[in-house]
Protein backbone atom coordinates (compact mmCIF):
# COMPACT_ATOMS: atom_id res chain seq x y z
CA UNK A 1 0.00 0.00 0.00
CA UNK A 2 1.27 3.65 -0.38
CA UNK A 3 2.37 5.67 2.15
CA UNK A 4 -0.11 8.30 3.21
CA UNK A 5 -3.44 6.44 1.54
CA UNK A 6 -6.31 5.54 3.26
CA UNK A 7 -7.15 2.12 4.79
CA UNK A 8 -9.56 1.19 6.09
CA UNK A 9 -10.49 0.40 10.14
CA UNK A 10 -13.39 -1.16 11.76
CA UNK A 11 -16.94 -0.76 9.81
CA UNK A 12 -15.91 2.30 7.65
CA UNK A 13 -13.60 4.32 9.65
CA UNK A 14 -10.28 4.71 7.44
CA UNK A 15 -7.38 6.08 8.74
CA UNK A 16 -3.34 6.05 7.21
CA UNK A 17 -0.81 3.49 6.70
CA UNK A 18 1.57 6.09 7.57
CA UNK A 19 2.25 8.89 9.94
CA UNK A 20 4.89 11.39 8.23
CA UNK A 21 7.71 13.16 11.39
CA UNK A 22 6.60 15.59 13.39
CA UNK A 23 6.12 18.86 12.10
CA UNK A 24 5.95 22.21 14.53
CA UNK A 25 8.81 20.64 17.12
CA UNK A 26 9.12 23.34 19.56
CA UNK A 27 11.50 24.51 22.00
CA UNK A 28 10.97 27.39 24.39
CA UNK A 29 13.96 29.11 23.08
CA UNK A 30 14.10 28.58 19.48
CA UNK A 31 12.23 29.63 16.28
CA UNK A 32 12.34 28.61 12.71
CA UNK A 33 10.07 29.72 10.06
CA UNK A 34 9.60 27.52 6.49
CA UNK A 35 7.28 28.87 3.76
CA UNK A 36 4.16 30.59 5.24
CA UNK A 37 4.58 28.78 8.51
CA UNK A 38 5.20 31.67 10.85
CA UNK A 39 8.13 32.00 13.38
CA UNK A 40 8.35 29.10 16.01
CA UNK A 41 7.43 26.59 13.90
CA UNK A 42 10.19 23.94 11.97
CA UNK A 43 10.93 21.10 10.76
CA UNK A 44 11.89 18.22 13.65
CA UNK A 45 15.10 16.66 12.66
CA UNK A 46 17.54 14.73 15.40
CA UNK A 47 20.45 16.43 14.45
CA UNK A 48 18.93 20.14 14.26
CA UNK A 49 18.21 22.87 17.19
CA UNK A 50 16.15 25.23 17.25
CA UNK A 51 18.86 28.50 17.53
CA UNK A 52 18.43 31.04 20.41
CA UNK A 53 16.32 34.31 19.43
CA UNK A 54 18.98 37.76 19.99
CA UNK A 55 19.16 38.79 23.44
CA UNK A 56 21.43 40.50 25.87
CA UNK A 57 24.57 38.65 27.03
CA UNK A 58 23.61 36.38 30.14
CA UNK A 59 19.68 37.02 29.02
CA UNK A 60 17.14 34.29 29.74
CA UNK A 61 14.01 33.90 29.69
CA UNK A 62 11.12 33.90 32.67
CA UNK A 63 9.70 30.80 32.97
CA UNK A 64 6.18 30.86 32.21
CA UNK A 65 3.24 28.69 33.13
CA UNK A 66 2.36 26.01 29.94
CA UNK A 67 -1.03 27.54 30.69
CA UNK A 68 0.14 31.04 29.34
CA UNK A 69 2.22 30.10 26.43
CA UNK A 70 0.20 29.62 22.83
CA UNK A 71 1.61 27.68 20.20
CA UNK A 72 1.69 30.04 17.24
CA UNK A 73 -0.74 29.36 14.06
CA UNK A 74 0.37 27.67 11.02
CA UNK A 75 -0.85 28.82 7.51
CA UNK A 76 -1.03 27.01 4.15
CA UNK A 77 0.14 24.03 5.63
CA UNK A 78 0.88 20.90 3.44
CA UNK A 79 -1.70 17.69 3.48
CA UNK A 80 -1.03 14.98 5.26
CA UNK A 81 0.31 17.44 8.23
CA UNK A 82 1.24 16.65 10.82
CA UNK A 83 2.50 18.90 14.00
CA UNK A 84 3.38 18.46 18.14
CA UNK A 85 0.55 19.88 20.20
CA UNK A 86 2.55 22.12 22.69
CA UNK A 87 2.09 20.49 26.38
CA UNK A 88 -0.54 18.25 25.03
CA UNK A 89 -4.49 18.88 24.98
CA UNK A 90 -6.19 19.59 28.53
CA UNK A 91 -9.82 20.92 28.86
CA UNK A 92 -9.83 24.85 27.97
CA UNK A 93 -8.01 24.56 24.95
CA UNK A 94 -9.78 24.72 21.36
CA UNK A 95 -8.02 23.98 18.25
CA UNK A 96 -8.95 25.95 15.05
CA UNK A 97 -9.08 24.71 11.67
CA UNK A 98 -9.35 27.03 8.90
CA UNK A 99 -9.83 26.03 5.03
CA UNK A 100 -12.18 24.99 1.92
CA UNK A 101 -13.01 21.57 0.80
CA UNK A 102 -12.40 20.84 -3.03
CA UNK A 103 -15.31 20.43 -5.31
CA UNK A 104 -14.02 16.95 -6.30
CA UNK A 105 -13.43 15.51 -2.31
CA UNK A 106 -14.29 11.99 -0.92
CA UNK A 107 -12.99 12.63 2.47
CA UNK A 108 -10.41 13.77 4.86
CA UNK A 109 -9.67 12.88 8.85
CA UNK A 110 -8.17 15.40 11.59
CA UNK A 111 -6.71 13.27 14.06
CA UNK A 112 -6.08 13.65 17.80
CA UNK A 113 -3.14 11.52 18.26
CA UNK A 114 -1.16 9.60 20.98
CA UNK A 115 2.30 10.16 19.58
CA UNK A 116 3.36 9.83 16.19
CA UNK A 117 5.50 6.46 14.83
CA UNK A 118 4.99 3.89 12.42
CA UNK A 119 5.59 0.87 14.25
CA UNK A 120 3.82 0.82 16.59
CA UNK A 121 0.27 3.01 14.88
CA UNK A 122 0.07 5.43 17.94
CA UNK A 123 -3.68 5.62 19.46
CA UNK A 124 -6.07 8.33 17.94
CA UNK A 125 -7.88 9.30 20.63
CA UNK A 126 -10.60 11.78 18.45
CA UNK A 127 -10.82 10.80 14.73
CA UNK A 128 -12.60 13.57 12.57
CA UNK A 129 -14.12 12.40 9.56
CA UNK A 130 -16.34 13.81 7.18
CA UNK A 131 -17.62 11.84 4.34
CA UNK A 132 -18.77 13.23 0.94
CA UNK A 133 -18.85 10.41 -1.24
CA UNK A 134 -21.45 8.27 0.04
CA UNK A 135 -25.17 8.84 -1.16
CA UNK A 136 -25.76 10.56 2.28
CA UNK A 137 -22.89 12.84 3.31
CA UNK A 138 -21.78 12.26 6.72
CA UNK A 139 -19.26 12.27 9.69
CA UNK A 140 -17.82 9.86 11.85
CA UNK A 141 -16.06 10.09 15.39
CA UNK A 142 -13.98 6.96 15.93
CA UNK A 143 -11.10 5.88 18.73
CA UNK A 144 -8.41 3.71 17.77
CA UNK A 145 -6.97 1.69 20.65
CA UNK A 146 -4.01 -0.48 20.80
CA UNK A 147 -4.36 -0.76 16.95
CA UNK A 148 -8.46 -1.42 17.07
CA UNK A 149 -10.87 1.06 16.47
CA UNK A 150 -13.78 1.17 18.57
CA UNK A 151 -17.37 1.77 18.25
CA UNK A 152 -18.12 4.19 15.54
CA UNK A 153 -20.34 7.55 16.41
CA UNK A 154 -21.87 8.69 13.13
CA UNK A 155 -23.33 12.04 12.40
CA UNK A 156 -25.80 12.01 9.34
CA UNK A 157 -25.88 15.58 8.39
CA UNK A 158 -23.00 17.18 7.25
CA UNK A 159 -22.85 20.73 8.00
CA UNK A 160 -19.63 20.77 5.24
CA UNK A 161 -20.34 21.09 1.29
CA UNK A 162 -17.87 20.45 -1.08
CA UNK A 163 -16.28 24.11 -2.95
CA UNK A 164 -17.47 26.14 0.33
CA UNK A 165 -14.85 27.14 2.78
CA UNK A 166 -15.43 26.66 6.74
CA UNK A 167 -14.32 27.43 9.61
CA UNK A 168 -14.10 24.24 12.23
CA UNK A 169 -13.89 24.46 16.42
CA UNK A 170 -12.81 22.21 17.98
CA UNK A 171 -13.20 22.85 21.86
CA UNK A 172 -11.89 20.58 24.63
CA UNK A 173 -14.41 20.29 27.99
CA UNK A 174 -13.62 17.60 30.65
CA UNK A 175 -15.34 15.17 29.50
CA UNK A 176 -15.97 15.55 25.91
CA UNK A 177 -15.03 17.40 22.59
CA UNK A 178 -17.22 19.82 21.13
CA UNK A 179 -17.16 21.18 17.42
CA UNK A 180 -18.78 23.96 15.35
CA UNK A 181 -18.52 24.27 11.90
CA UNK A 182 -19.06 28.19 11.11
CA UNK A 183 -19.83 29.44 14.05
CA UNK A 184 -22.65 26.26 14.73
CA UNK A 185 -22.53 23.43 16.89
CA UNK A 186 -22.40 20.54 14.90
CA UNK A 187 -21.50 17.59 17.36
CA UNK A 188 -20.05 16.79 20.53
CA UNK A 189 -17.71 13.72 21.04
CA UNK A 190 -17.50 11.33 24.37
CA UNK A 191 -13.77 10.91 25.52
CA UNK A 192 -12.69 7.28 25.57
CA UNK A 193 -9.17 7.80 25.98
CA UNK A 194 -7.32 10.14 28.62
CA UNK A 195 -6.81 13.95 27.03
CA UNK A 196 -3.58 13.97 28.84
CA UNK A 197 -2.61 11.54 26.22
CA UNK A 198 -2.77 13.70 23.14
CA UNK A 199 -0.07 15.30 22.15
CA UNK A 200 -0.28 15.16 17.96
CA UNK A 201 -2.34 16.74 15.66
CA UNK A 202 -3.14 15.13 12.13
CA UNK A 203 -4.96 16.27 8.89
CA UNK A 204 -5.41 13.81 5.86
CA UNK A 205 -7.42 13.30 2.76
CA UNK A 206 -9.08 15.86 0.90
CA UNK A 207 -8.40 19.52 2.23
CA UNK A 208 -7.55 22.33 1.71
CA UNK A 209 -6.00 24.33 5.15
CA UNK A 210 -5.31 27.82 5.19
CA UNK A 211 -4.47 28.28 8.84
CA UNK A 212 -4.87 25.73 11.87
CA UNK A 213 -4.85 28.15 15.88
CA UNK A 214 -3.69 26.71 19.01
CA UNK A 215 -6.03 28.99 21.20
CA UNK A 216 -7.66 29.06 25.14
CA UNK A 217 -11.32 29.20 25.64
CA UNK A 218 -12.30 32.67 26.19
CA UNK A 219 -12.37 32.89 30.48
CA UNK A 220 -14.92 35.56 30.12
CA UNK A 221 -17.97 33.53 30.66
CA UNK A 222 -20.23 36.91 30.44
CA UNK A 223 -18.72 38.13 27.16
CA UNK A 224 -19.18 34.79 25.37
CA UNK A 225 -21.10 32.17 24.05
CA UNK A 226 -20.79 28.08 23.28
CA UNK A 227 -17.70 29.24 20.80
CA UNK A 228 -16.95 32.24 22.06
CA UNK A 229 -13.52 33.55 19.83
CA UNK A 230 -13.47 31.47 16.40
CA UNK A 231 -12.27 34.27 14.55
CA UNK A 232 -10.27 33.41 11.46
CA UNK A 233 -6.45 33.97 11.42
CA UNK A 234 -4.79 36.04 8.27
CA UNK A 235 -2.13 36.07 7.33
CA UNK A 236 -0.32 39.33 6.03
CA UNK A 237 -3.47 41.17 5.41
CA UNK A 238 -3.47 45.31 4.30
CA UNK A 239 -6.19 45.54 6.73
CA UNK A 240 -3.73 43.82 9.78
CA UNK A 241 -0.57 46.06 8.81
CA UNK A 242 0.75 47.69 11.53
CA UNK A 243 -0.12 50.64 12.84
CA UNK A 244 -3.64 49.29 12.88
CA UNK A 245 -6.67 51.74 13.41
CA UNK A 246 -10.24 50.47 14.08
CA UNK A 247 -13.13 52.59 13.92
CA UNK A 248 -15.61 52.29 17.38
CA UNK A 249 -18.59 54.17 15.78
CA UNK A 250 -20.69 53.10 18.44
CA UNK A 251 -18.36 53.24 21.11
CA UNK A 252 -18.08 50.17 23.84
CA UNK A 253 -21.08 48.36 25.20
CA UNK A 254 -21.24 45.81 28.30
CA UNK A 255 -20.65 42.65 26.55
CA UNK A 256 -18.74 43.36 23.99
CA UNK A 257 -15.26 41.80 23.69
CA UNK A 258 -11.73 43.11 21.53
CA UNK A 259 -9.62 40.44 20.30
CA UNK A 260 -6.43 40.61 19.53
CA UNK A 261 -4.00 37.94 18.01
CA UNK A 262 -0.15 38.72 16.90
CA UNK A 263 3.07 37.47 16.90
CA UNK A 264 5.96 39.88 18.47
CA UNK A 265 8.29 40.40 16.13
CA UNK A 266 12.19 39.08 16.64
CA UNK A 267 13.32 42.50 17.72
CA UNK A 268 10.65 44.17 19.70
CA UNK A 269 10.87 47.68 20.63
CA UNK A 270 7.07 48.44 22.15
CA UNK A 271 3.54 47.42 22.09
CA UNK A 272 1.00 49.37 22.54
CA UNK A 273 -3.23 49.05 22.67
CA UNK A 274 -5.44 51.79 23.07
CA UNK A 275 -8.82 53.34 23.23
CA UNK A 276 -9.59 56.80 21.94
CA UNK A 277 -12.68 59.15 22.75
CA UNK A 278 -13.75 61.61 20.13
CA UNK A 279 -11.15 64.42 21.36
CA UNK A 280 -8.60 62.20 20.29
CA UNK A 281 -7.96 61.68 23.67
CA UNK A 282 -6.64 58.42 25.24
CA UNK A 283 -8.31 57.18 28.26
CA UNK A 284 -7.40 53.31 28.24
CA UNK A 285 -4.02 52.71 26.94
CA UNK A 286 -2.32 49.15 27.24
CA UNK A 287 1.61 49.13 26.96
CA UNK A 288 3.96 46.14 27.03
CA UNK A 289 7.41 47.55 28.03
CA UNK A 290 10.10 45.17 26.78
CA UNK A 291 12.89 46.90 28.13
CA UNK A 292 11.72 45.78 31.64
CA UNK A 293 9.18 43.62 30.48
CA UNK A 294 6.27 45.09 32.51
CA UNK A 295 2.78 45.62 31.42
CA UNK A 296 0.81 48.16 32.47
CA UNK A 297 -2.63 50.25 32.24
CA UNK A 298 -1.44 53.97 31.13
CA UNK A 299 -4.23 56.41 32.25
CA UNK A 300 -5.19 59.47 30.29
CA UNK A 301 -2.35 62.04 32.62
CA UNK A 302 0.07 59.39 31.89
CA UNK A 303 0.30 57.80 35.40
CA UNK A 304 0.99 53.90 35.29
CA UNK A 305 -0.89 50.94 36.92
CA UNK A 306 1.68 47.72 36.62
CA UNK A 307 -0.22 44.59 35.73
CA UNK A 308 1.17 42.15 38.29
CA UNK A 309 1.60 38.84 35.73
CA UNK A 310 4.20 37.02 33.56
CA UNK A 311 5.72 38.71 30.77
CA UNK A 312 4.27 37.15 27.67
CA UNK A 313 5.51 38.98 24.84
CA UNK A 314 8.88 37.48 24.09
CA UNK A 315 10.68 37.80 20.85
CA UNK A 316 8.45 35.49 18.27
CA UNK A 317 6.14 34.37 20.33
CA UNK A 318 2.34 34.31 19.76
CA UNK A 319 -0.12 36.22 22.43
CA UNK A 320 -3.81 36.87 22.45
CA UNK A 321 -5.40 40.23 24.05
CA UNK A 322 -8.78 40.39 25.25
CA UNK A 323 -10.76 42.97 26.29
CA UNK A 324 -14.21 42.57 27.64
CA UNK A 325 -16.09 45.59 28.58
CA UNK A 326 -18.54 45.81 31.12
CA UNK A 327 -19.82 47.86 33.32
CA UNK A 328 -17.81 50.18 35.37
CA UNK A 329 -14.46 49.13 33.31
CA UNK A 330 -12.62 46.64 30.96
CA UNK A 331 -11.60 43.35 31.92
CA UNK A 332 -7.94 41.38 30.85
CA UNK A 333 -6.79 38.33 29.24
CA UNK A 334 -3.96 37.42 28.15
CA UNK A 335 -3.50 33.92 26.44
CA UNK A 336 -6.44 32.90 27.83
CA UNK A 337 -5.93 34.34 31.30
CA UNK A 338 -7.88 36.58 33.01
CA UNK A 339 -5.85 39.42 34.77
CA UNK A 340 -7.95 42.24 36.54
CA UNK A 341 -10.03 45.19 35.32
CA UNK A 342 -9.20 48.85 34.57
CA UNK A 343 -11.86 51.34 36.23
CA UNK A 344 -14.01 53.96 33.42
CA UNK A 345 -17.49 55.15 33.52
CA UNK A 346 -20.14 54.19 31.28
CA UNK A 347 -20.20 57.58 29.25
CA UNK A 348 -16.32 57.31 28.71
CA UNK A 349 -16.76 53.62 26.87
CA UNK A 350 -19.99 55.01 24.82
CA UNK A 351 -17.90 57.55 23.55
CA UNK A 352 -15.12 55.86 22.66
CA UNK A 353 -14.72 56.11 19.14
CA UNK A 354 -11.41 54.28 17.63
CA UNK A 355 -9.00 51.35 18.81
CA UNK A 356 -5.44 51.40 18.37
CA UNK A 357 -2.60 49.07 17.82
CA UNK A 358 0.79 49.95 17.21
CA UNK A 359 4.68 48.81 17.98
CA UNK A 360 6.46 45.19 17.27
CA UNK A 361 3.78 42.70 16.56
CA UNK A 362 2.42 41.14 13.42
CA UNK A 363 -1.40 41.20 14.09
CA UNK A 364 -3.44 37.82 12.39
CA UNK A 365 -6.96 38.74 14.03
CA UNK A 366 -8.17 42.22 15.22
CA UNK A 367 -12.57 41.72 16.18
CA UNK A 368 -14.80 43.46 18.40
Amino acid sequence: MIKGSPREGAGETNSWESCPRHLGSWQRKGSQSSGHRVPGIGICNPSWRCPTPTMSPGETLDPLPDTLILQPPVFHPVVPYVTTIFGGLRAGKMVTLQGAVPLGARRFQVDFQCGCSLHPRPDIAIHFNPRFHTTKPHVICNTLHGGQWQAEARWPRLALQRGASFLILFLFGNEEMKVSVNGRHFLHYGYRLPLSRVDTLGIYGDILVTAVGFLNINPFVEGGSEYPVGHPFLLESPRLEVPCSRALPRGLWPGQVIIVRGLVLPEPKDFTLSLRDEAAHVPVMLRASFADRTLAWVSRWGQKKLILAPFVFYPQRFFEVLLLCQEGGLKLALNGQGLGATSLGQQALERLRELRISGSVQLYCVHY
